[in-house]
């Protein structure tokens, strides 16, 4: 069998995104999506998000914006997080990742009401030491599963008890990734168990403006968010699903 989870990443990061990612569930394969609380995200979109019957997870940030906490080793001079992930995964010390993390699942529980299906981080920085250690002790505590980016990844997450998916596929620049064309050759060479699209389609506002992966967010809202994949992946036998069917 084949199933698959279409995550997309950084809702609440701009209402264009969280609109662009609410879109692509509606009318495409988006399945799931995880959410940047140190945004604020609004609470229409929030309702709108538990409506739509996403699984919803928490994006882990601690590279875009300001923390929650006060912790010192995860910020720069300016008091924003570090947005190089190797840079800001090397400054930061456990307790501080600790407390921080800690805080935004807690900010995620009082704006769903619940806690996240899954955890996976933003700018991939759960792959770096050591806020990977702290991730995957997250999930555990949680008992939810989360993202693998590559084999490596899915070791360490298997090794620690935790559910995560057989497969990976996407990226985040220069390009876009999910074009039309991308998707459904993708879901043509699906392989068997549960694979994990990650993506990013969004509606371009102007809180996208400085980002590096803006307007190709609306060329994945293409490739994702349209009929045209929902009915490929349909006439392929794929099952669409969210990372609670791990």
């Amino acid at each position: 069998m084949r199933r698959l989870i279409v995550n997309a990443d950084d809702f609440g990061m701009t209402p264009g995104v969280s609109a662009g990612i609410l879109a692509a569930r509606r009318h495409g394969i988006v399945t799931s999506t995880t959410v940047l609380v140190t945004a604020g995200p609004d609470p229409e979109s929030v309702a709108a998000a538990r409506d739509a019957g996403l699984g919803i997870g928490l994006h882990v940030n601690l590279t875009l914006g300001r923390p929650l906490t006060g912790a010192h080793s995860l910020i720069g001079p300016d008091g924003r997080f570090v947005r190089d992930a190797r840079r800001a995964a090397a400054m930061a010390n456990v307790p501080d990742i600790e407390k921080e993390i800690e805080a935004q699942v807690e900010q995620f529980e009082r704006i769903f009401g619940h806690g996240p299906t899954h955890v996976d981080t933003h700018h991939h920085i759960g792959l770096h030491a050591p806020v990977a250690g702290v991730v995957l002790a997250t999930a555990r505590r949680l008992a939810v599963p989360v993202r693998s980016q590559d084999a490596s990844a899915r070791a360490r997450a298997r090794s620690a008890g935790l559910r995560t998916p057989d497969h990976f596929f996407g990226e985040s620049g220069p390009a876009a990734y999910w074009t039309l064309a991308r998707t459904l050759g993708h879901l043509r060479a699906l392989p068997s168990g549960v694979s994990e699209f990650m993506s990013h389609p969004a509606t371009f506002d102007a809180g996208l403006a400085g980002s590096r992966y803006a307007r190709q967010r609306e060329t994945e809202l293409v490739g994702l968010g349209t009929p045209a994949a929902r009915a490929a992946a349909e006439a392929l036998g794929i099952t669409l699903c969210d990372f609670t069917a791990l």
